[in-house]
Protein backbone atom coordinates (compact mmCIF):
# COMPACT_ATOMS: atom_id res chain seq x y z
CA UNK A 1 0.00 0.00 0.00
CA UNK A 2 2.20 2.79 -1.21
CA UNK A 3 0.51 5.91 -1.88
CA UNK A 4 2.29 8.64 -0.49
CA UNK A 5 5.05 7.94 2.11
CA UNK A 6 7.94 9.76 3.30
CA UNK A 7 11.33 8.52 4.79
CA UNK A 8 10.65 10.69 8.39
CA UNK A 9 7.43 12.01 9.54
CA UNK A 10 8.94 13.88 11.79
CA UNK A 11 9.77 16.50 8.93
CA UNK A 12 6.07 16.96 8.26
CA UNK A 13 3.84 19.80 10.16
CA UNK A 14 1.78 18.52 13.04
CA UNK A 15 -1.62 18.18 13.81
CA UNK A 16 -1.91 20.21 17.26
CA UNK A 17 -2.24 18.43 20.69
CA UNK A 18 -6.07 18.24 22.04
CA UNK A 19 -7.10 21.35 23.28
CA UNK A 20 -8.02 20.91 27.13
CA UNK A 21 -11.60 21.07 26.70
CA UNK A 22 -11.44 18.55 23.12
CA UNK A 23 -14.63 16.50 23.13
CA UNK A 24 -13.61 12.92 21.63
CA UNK A 25 -16.14 11.66 19.60
CA UNK A 26 -17.64 8.10 20.63
CA UNK A 27 -18.14 5.19 18.30
CA UNK A 28 -21.98 4.89 17.47
CA UNK A 29 -21.35 1.53 15.27
CA UNK A 30 -19.30 -0.33 13.72
CA UNK A 31 -20.15 -2.38 10.80
CA UNK A 32 -18.37 -5.05 8.23
CA UNK A 33 -17.98 -3.95 4.58
CA UNK A 34 -19.52 -7.82 2.41
CA UNK A 35 -17.81 -8.58 -0.69
CA UNK A 36 -19.28 -8.08 -3.79
CA UNK A 37 -18.29 -7.95 -7.55
CA UNK A 38 -18.54 -4.59 -9.41
CA UNK A 39 -18.39 -3.32 -13.32
CA UNK A 40 -16.89 -6.56 -15.25
CA UNK A 41 -16.24 -8.18 -12.59
CA UNK A 42 -13.79 -6.66 -10.14
CA UNK A 43 -14.04 -7.71 -6.44
CA UNK A 44 -14.86 -4.66 -4.19
CA UNK A 45 -15.91 -4.40 -0.42
CA UNK A 46 -19.45 -2.30 0.17
CA UNK A 47 -18.07 -0.08 2.62
CA UNK A 48 -20.87 1.68 3.95
CA UNK A 49 -23.34 -1.59 3.20
CA UNK A 50 -26.27 -1.71 6.42
CA UNK A 51 -25.35 2.06 7.44
CA UNK A 52 -28.10 4.28 7.54
CA UNK A 53 -28.03 7.27 5.33
CA UNK A 54 -28.49 9.44 7.72
CA UNK A 55 -25.55 8.31 9.36
CA UNK A 56 -23.50 9.02 6.26
CA UNK A 57 -24.91 12.23 4.78
CA UNK A 58 -23.80 14.15 2.52
CA UNK A 59 -21.90 10.80 1.48
CA UNK A 60 -23.60 7.80 -0.47
CA UNK A 61 -21.88 4.59 -1.25
CA UNK A 62 -18.16 3.53 -1.39
CA UNK A 63 -16.60 0.56 -2.48
CA UNK A 64 -12.99 -0.68 -1.64
CA UNK A 65 -11.50 -1.97 -4.78
CA UNK A 66 -9.24 -5.41 -4.18
CA UNK A 67 -7.04 -5.28 -2.67
CA UNK A 68 -6.78 -8.14 -5.73
CA UNK A 69 -3.13 -9.43 -7.28
CA UNK A 70 -4.05 -9.92 -10.84
CA UNK A 71 -2.64 -12.59 -12.98
CA UNK A 72 -2.10 -11.80 -16.86
CA UNK A 73 -5.45 -11.14 -18.56
CA UNK A 74 -7.08 -11.02 -15.57
CA UNK A 75 -7.53 -6.55 -14.71
CA UNK A 76 -10.88 -5.14 -15.35
CA UNK A 77 -13.30 -2.06 -15.33
CA UNK A 78 -16.22 -0.78 -16.31
CA UNK A 79 -18.20 -0.48 -19.34
CA UNK A 80 -19.30 2.87 -20.63
CA UNK A 81 -22.45 3.94 -17.98
CA UNK A 82 -24.40 7.49 -16.90
CA UNK A 83 -24.33 9.77 -13.71
CA UNK A 84 -26.54 12.31 -12.52
CA UNK A 85 -26.58 14.34 -9.45
CA UNK A 86 -23.48 13.50 -7.57
CA UNK A 87 -19.94 13.28 -7.43
CA UNK A 88 -17.30 10.04 -7.58
CA UNK A 89 -14.21 10.29 -6.01
CA UNK A 90 -11.55 7.37 -7.54
CA UNK A 91 -8.64 7.47 -4.78
CA UNK A 92 -5.57 4.67 -6.31
CA UNK A 93 -3.12 3.24 -3.90
CA UNK A 94 -1.91 0.97 -5.81
CA UNK A 95 -2.03 0.08 -9.60
CA UNK A 96 -3.26 2.08 -12.53
CA UNK A 97 -6.73 3.09 -14.13
CA UNK A 98 -8.24 5.14 -16.88
CA UNK A 99 -10.65 7.33 -16.88
CA UNK A 100 -12.60 9.21 -19.98
CA UNK A 101 -16.25 10.98 -19.83
CA UNK A 102 -18.21 12.59 -21.92
CA UNK A 103 -17.59 15.84 -20.77
CA UNK A 104 -13.87 15.77 -22.26
CA UNK A 105 -12.68 14.91 -19.09
CA UNK A 106 -9.85 12.17 -18.37
CA UNK A 107 -6.95 11.23 -17.17
CA UNK A 108 -4.86 8.25 -15.78
CA UNK A 109 -4.44 7.58 -12.19
CA UNK A 110 -1.59 5.33 -9.65
CA UNK A 111 -0.26 5.26 -6.56
CA UNK A 112 -1.80 7.67 -4.44
CA UNK A 113 -3.70 9.57 -7.60
CA UNK A 114 -7.29 10.95 -7.44
CA UNK A 115 -9.42 11.37 -10.02
CA UNK A 116 -12.20 13.71 -8.85
CA UNK A 117 -15.88 13.49 -11.33
CA UNK A 118 -18.52 15.95 -10.96
CA UNK A 119 -21.46 14.02 -12.46
CA UNK A 120 -23.52 17.08 -11.91
CA UNK A 121 -26.70 17.32 -14.61
CA UNK A 122 -25.82 14.30 -16.47
CA UNK A 123 -22.49 12.76 -17.96
CA UNK A 124 -21.47 9.47 -19.63
CA UNK A 125 -17.63 7.95 -18.18
CA UNK A 126 -15.74 4.38 -18.15
CA UNK A 127 -13.15 3.35 -15.66
CA UNK A 128 -10.56 0.29 -16.83
CA UNK A 129 -7.19 -0.31 -16.03
CA UNK A 130 -4.97 0.36 -18.79
CA UNK A 131 -4.02 -1.98 -22.14
CA UNK A 132 -0.28 -2.81 -20.23
CA UNK A 133 -1.82 -3.50 -16.91
CA UNK A 134 -4.72 -5.66 -18.33
CA UNK A 135 -1.44 -7.78 -20.37
CA UNK A 136 1.29 -8.12 -17.49
CA UNK A 137 -1.59 -8.59 -14.57
CA UNK A 138 -0.37 -6.83 -11.29
CA UNK A 139 -1.27 -5.52 -8.12
CA UNK A 140 -4.72 -2.96 -7.74
CA UNK A 141 -6.35 -1.51 -4.90
CA UNK A 142 -8.02 2.11 -4.41
CA UNK A 143 -11.17 3.04 -3.28
CA UNK A 144 -14.37 4.98 -4.87
CA UNK A 145 -16.61 7.34 -2.88
CA UNK A 146 -19.91 8.39 -4.13
CA UNK A 147 -20.30 12.27 -2.26
CA UNK A 148 -24.21 13.52 -3.14
CA UNK A 149 -24.55 16.93 -4.34
CA UNK A 150 -27.63 19.35 -2.75
CA UNK A 151 -30.50 20.05 -4.51
CA UNK A 152 -29.20 23.41 -5.84
CA UNK A 153 -25.92 22.02 -7.30
CA UNK A 154 -27.13 18.70 -8.60
CA UNK A 155 -27.88 20.19 -12.71
CA UNK A 156 -24.19 21.64 -12.59
CA UNK A 157 -21.83 21.31 -15.41
CA UNK A 158 -20.32 18.39 -15.23
CA UNK A 159 -16.23 18.41 -14.72
CA UNK A 160 -13.34 16.47 -13.89
CA UNK A 161 -10.25 16.86 -11.77
CA UNK A 162 -7.36 15.21 -11.83
CA UNK A 163 -5.18 15.16 -8.24
CA UNK A 164 -1.56 13.89 -8.48
CA UNK A 165 -0.11 12.43 -5.45
CA UNK A 166 2.33 14.95 -4.45
CA UNK A 167 -0.44 17.32 -4.62
CA UNK A 168 -2.14 15.94 -1.19
CA UNK A 169 -1.00 17.77 1.66
CA UNK A 170 1.39 15.34 4.27
CA UNK A 171 0.97 16.20 8.00
CA UNK A 172 1.98 13.79 11.20
CA UNK A 173 0.59 13.30 14.32
CA UNK A 174 1.95 15.16 17.64
CA UNK A 175 4.53 12.40 18.39
CA UNK A 176 4.65 12.06 14.12
CA UNK A 177 3.63 8.06 15.02
CA UNK A 178 0.50 9.04 11.94
CA UNK A 179 1.28 10.43 8.43
CA UNK A 180 -1.75 12.23 7.23
CA UNK A 181 -2.80 12.95 3.46
CA UNK A 182 -5.05 15.35 3.02
CA UNK A 183 -6.81 14.55 -0.23
CA UNK A 184 -9.62 17.43 0.34
CA UNK A 185 -10.88 19.79 3.05
CA UNK A 186 -9.41 21.47 5.70
CA UNK A 187 -7.47 19.41 8.73
CA UNK A 188 -5.75 22.11 11.25
CA UNK A 189 -5.48 24.62 8.85
CA UNK A 190 -3.77 22.49 6.18
CA UNK A 191 -6.23 22.26 3.20
CA UNK A 192 -6.34 19.56 0.53
CA UNK A 193 -6.34 19.97 -2.80
CA UNK A 194 -9.68 18.69 -3.92
CA UNK A 195 -12.24 21.10 -4.38
CA UNK A 196 -15.80 20.31 -3.27
CA UNK A 197 -19.36 21.69 -3.59
CA UNK A 198 -20.36 19.93 -0.34
CA UNK A 199 -18.17 21.20 2.72
CA UNK A 200 -16.41 17.53 3.47
CA UNK A 201 -12.84 16.22 4.27
CA UNK A 202 -11.04 13.32 3.01
CA UNK A 203 -8.00 12.44 4.87
CA UNK A 204 -6.06 8.52 4.20
CA UNK A 205 -4.06 7.93 7.47
CA UNK A 206 -1.42 5.97 8.93
CA UNK A 207 -1.26 5.21 12.05
CA UNK A 208 2.11 2.92 13.47
CA UNK A 209 1.76 -0.14 15.91
CA UNK A 210 0.93 1.43 19.66
CA UNK A 211 0.12 5.58 18.27
CA UNK A 212 -2.72 7.46 18.50
CA UNK A 213 -3.99 9.77 16.36
CA UNK A 214 -6.25 12.57 17.90
CA UNK A 215 -7.63 14.15 14.34
CA UNK A 216 -9.14 17.81 14.80
CA UNK A 217 -12.61 17.25 12.84
CA UNK A 218 -15.10 19.76 12.02
CA UNK A 219 -18.07 19.90 14.85
CA UNK A 220 -20.57 20.49 12.39
CA UNK A 221 -18.80 17.56 10.14
CA UNK A 222 -20.05 13.66 10.50
CA UNK A 223 -17.28 11.51 10.94
CA UNK A 224 -16.23 8.08 9.32
CA UNK A 225 -13.25 5.79 9.65
CA UNK A 226 -12.69 3.08 7.43
CA UNK A 227 -10.06 0.58 7.68
CA UNK A 228 -8.38 -0.16 4.77
CA UNK A 229 -6.05 -2.36 6.29
CA UNK A 230 -4.69 -3.69 9.66
CA UNK A 231 -6.02 -3.48 13.19
CA UNK A 232 -6.76 -0.75 16.24
CA UNK A 233 -9.46 1.17 17.67
CA UNK A 234 -11.68 4.44 17.28
CA UNK A 235 -13.00 6.31 19.49
CA UNK A 236 -12.91 8.08 22.62
CA UNK A 237 -14.61 4.45 24.08
CA UNK A 238 -11.88 2.59 21.93
CA UNK A 239 -14.13 0.57 19.67
CA UNK A 240 -11.95 -2.25 18.04
CA UNK A 241 -11.76 -2.16 14.42
CA UNK A 242 -10.19 -4.09 11.64
CA UNK A 243 -9.57 -4.50 7.84
CA UNK A 244 -13.09 -3.65 5.91
CA UNK A 245 -14.73 -2.44 9.21
CA UNK A 246 -16.36 1.35 9.00
CA UNK A 247 -17.00 3.15 12.27
CA UNK A 248 -19.44 5.71 12.81
CA UNK A 249 -18.82 8.03 15.25
CA UNK A 250 -20.97 10.82 17.45
CA UNK A 251 -20.51 14.15 17.78
CA UNK A 252 -17.46 16.29 19.15
CA UNK A 253 -14.50 18.29 17.48
CA UNK A 254 -11.87 15.58 17.71
CA UNK A 255 -11.71 11.83 16.28
CA UNK A 256 -9.44 9.68 17.54
CA UNK A 257 -7.94 6.47 15.95
CA UNK A 258 -5.17 3.76 17.62
CA UNK A 259 -3.38 1.22 15.99
CA UNK A 260 -3.02 -1.98 17.45
CA UNK A 261 0.04 -3.11 19.18
CA UNK A 262 0.37 -6.29 17.56
CA UNK A 263 -0.19 -6.34 13.72
CA UNK A 264 -0.34 -9.29 11.36
CA UNK A 265 2.87 -8.87 9.15
CA UNK A 266 1.33 -8.41 5.95
CA UNK A 267 -0.50 -5.08 7.54
CA UNK A 268 2.48 -3.58 9.40
CA UNK A 269 0.37 -0.47 9.93
CA UNK A 270 -3.08 0.80 10.38
CA UNK A 271 -4.53 2.48 7.46
CA UNK A 272 -8.04 4.18 7.46
CA UNK A 273 -9.81 6.42 5.41
CA UNK A 274 -11.73 9.53 7.72
CA UNK A 275 -14.19 11.14 6.08
CA UNK A 276 -16.50 13.69 7.06
CA UNK A 277 -19.06 16.58 5.65
CA UNK A 278 -21.68 19.03 6.37
CA UNK A 279 -24.93 17.16 6.05
CA UNK A 280 -27.00 17.82 3.18
CA UNK A 281 -30.30 17.33 4.74
CA UNK A 282 -32.57 16.78 1.69
CA UNK A 283 -34.47 13.99 0.43
CA UNK A 284 -32.70 11.23 -1.28
CA UNK A 285 -33.64 8.97 -4.28
CA UNK A 286 -31.24 6.64 -5.27
CA UNK A 287 -31.58 4.40 -8.38
CA UNK A 288 -28.56 2.24 -10.33
CA UNK A 289 -26.11 5.58 -11.57
CA UNK A 290 -28.25 8.27 -10.50
CA UNK A 291 -29.19 10.17 -7.13
CA UNK A 292 -31.82 12.88 -6.74
CA UNK A 293 -34.24 13.97 -4.23
CA UNK A 294 -37.08 12.12 -6.16
CA UNK A 295 -38.35 8.87 -7.41
CA UNK A 296 -39.89 11.23 -10.42
CA UNK A 297 -36.45 13.11 -10.71
CA UNK A 298 -34.62 9.40 -11.11
CA UNK A 299 -37.02 8.54 -13.40
CA UNK A 300 -36.24 11.43 -15.88
CA UNK A 301 -33.06 10.46 -15.65
CA UNK A 302 -33.07 7.40 -17.18
CA UNK A 303 -35.40 8.59 -19.65
CA UNK A 304 -32.66 11.47 -20.56
CA UNK A 305 -29.95 8.62 -20.77
CA UNK A 306 -32.03 6.60 -23.61
CA UNK A 307 -32.66 10.26 -25.16
CA UNK A 308 -29.18 10.68 -25.36
CA UNK A 309 -29.07 13.51 -23.26
CA UNK A 310 -26.43 13.03 -21.00
CA UNK A 311 -23.79 12.78 -23.70
CA UNK A 312 -22.55 10.99 -26.29
CA UNK A 313 -19.28 8.68 -27.11
CA UNK A 314 -18.35 6.75 -30.00
CA UNK A 315 -21.01 3.84 -30.60
CA UNK A 316 -18.17 1.17 -30.97
CA UNK A 317 -16.71 1.71 -27.26
CA UNK A 318 -20.80 1.05 -25.98
CA UNK A 319 -20.92 -2.01 -24.40
CA UNK A 320 -22.90 -3.61 -20.97
CA UNK A 321 -25.80 -2.83 -19.49
CA UNK A 322 -26.56 0.24 -17.40
CA UNK A 323 -26.00 -0.44 -13.90
CA UNK A 324 -29.14 -0.82 -11.49
CA UNK A 325 -29.80 -1.01 -7.78
CA UNK A 326 -32.39 -0.56 -5.37
CA UNK A 327 -34.14 1.92 -4.87
CA UNK A 328 -33.28 3.67 -1.67
CA UNK A 329 -34.11 7.22 -0.51
CA UNK A 330 -35.13 9.28 3.13
CA UNK A 331 -37.47 11.83 3.72
CA UNK A 332 -37.09 14.96 5.68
Amino acid sequence: MPAVTVEDTTTLPRVPLPAPRTVRRRTRSVTTAPSAFEGEGFPVRRAFAGVDLRALDPFLHMDQMGEVEYAPGEPKGTSWHPHRGFETVTYLLDGTFEHADSHGGGGTISNGDTQWMTAGGGVLHIERPPEELVVSGGLFHGLQLWVNLPRAQKWVEPRYQDLRADASVLLASPDAGALLRVIAGDVAGHTGPGSTYTPMAMVHATVSPGATLDLPWRPDFNALVYVLSGAGSVGIDGAPVRTGQLAVLGPGDTVTVRGAVHQESRTPALDVVVLGGRPINEPIAMYGPFVMNTADEVRGAFDDFAAGRLGTIPAQRVSGPVPHGDLRGQTD
